[in-house]
């Protein structure tokens, strides 16, 4: 599928509350990691200088850091947005594919003064190498691709900046990521970056919230879903990866899954309108990456499924598309914004 569920965009109603500086709890525990994504192991002593190093693994790969970061690089706006959120404003050095998704209000008085790289992509190897950054963040491994101009992680590693992938952005996860990665990606990010104790209460937040919207539709019995992304005329589904996780996580049952041909290589596929009446959900969730795109999906899927049980009961749920990015707080507001909208009542 050649667009899509990776543009990104931002609707304005954010359930999940997400507090720009958060301090206090200190030694909370973080929470666990998940499989495949990165892990966290003891400070160790470099050779010839006098800080501790910090190893992660992330994507397979040992990722050493000597010192806290200086010069950090957030390759798209929900990267940039956890940075920010993790209190690191003063060392951030780059920010992203600016053009695919505002950030959220309270945090872009903080990005003003942040270079901009690129707008509609990844940012081009020259500009990312420009900037001297020493850590780089990004949502997947797609915004390495050599082949399409972009700084390799090779490249960055041999300019002297360590590379973080979001534990399910990572290319053995893509399909098979889940919201709780972004605990992994916390874990590693608050000691990659020096920030433990902020990454730790955002954490807490982020289960908290995870863990209401569990309470709240416990014993429901779980309606249909279908998660569609509109492109002009061109209709995609999501049948695995984190993306479907968000949706499980809600209470609904999608009524595509990885077990589909379809999504046996890749967690997204084009589909033809007569696949999704065929299963006549109850509710479709849409990604939207502004308020043009949210109501000419709208228009759409009442126009070509007049009769679908989602529509007849307007049961139809957008989602950001900056939301159901790996390695982003908007993966906790995207599973208590479908809940809401499953289920109302419970909120």
């Amino acid at each position: 599928m050649t667009s899509s569920p990776h543009r990104a965009g931002r609707p304005a109603r954010r359930p999940f509350t997400r507090r720009p500086v958060l301090l206090g709890l200190g030694c909370l525990a973080l929470l666990a990691s998940a499989a495949c994504g990165s892990g966290v192991t003891e400070p160790e002593e470099p050779e010839g200088t006098g800080a501790s190093a910090t190893s992660v693994s992330n994507c397979g790969k040992d990722v050493t850091i000597p010192e806290p970061p200086q010069a950090i690089v957030g390759l798209s706006p929900s990267q940039t947005e956890l940075l920010l959120r993790l209190g690191l404003a003063d060392r951030v050095v780059g920010q992203a594919q600016t053009n695919t998704a505002p950030l959220p209000e309270e945090l872009r008085a903080e990005a003003e003064a942040i270079p901009v790289l690129s707008e509609d992509g990844p940012p081009a190897r020259e500009a990312l190498l420009n900037v001297e950054p020493d850590f780089v963040f990004a949502p997947t491994a797609y915004e390495f691709t050599a082949e399409q101009g972009f700084a390799s992680e090779e490249q960055l590693r041999d300019a002297g900046a360590a590379v973080y992938i979001a534990a399910g952005g990572c290319p053995e996860r893509r399909m098979t990521g889940t919201v709780d990665d972004l605990f992994t990606d916390l874990t590693a990010l608050g000691a990659a970056l020096g920030a433990e104790e902020t990454a730790a209460e955002l954490a807490t937040e982020a289960q908290a919230s995870l863990d209401d919207v569990t309470n709240r539709i416990e014993g429901r019995e779980a309606l249909t879903v279908a998660q569609v992304y509109l492109e002009g005329e061109t209709l995609s589904a999501i049948g695995a990866g984190l993306e479907y996780d968000i949706i499980r996580r809600a209470g609904g049952d999608n009524v595509f899954s990885p077990d589909d041909s379809e999504f046996s290589e890749f967690f997204a596929a084009q589909i033809n309108p007569e696949a999704i009446a065929e299963r006549d959900p109850q509710a479709l969730v849409f990604t939207v990456h502004d308020e043009e795109h949210e109501q000419a999906t709208r228009s759409y899927l009442e126009r070509t499924f007049p009769d679908l049980a989602a529509v007849r009961e307007d049961r139809l749920i957008a989602i950001s598309t900056s939301d159901v990015f790996p390695g982003t707080l908007g993966n906790v507001a995207a599973v208590e914004q479908v809940a809401r909208g499953l289920y109302p009542d419970a909120f």
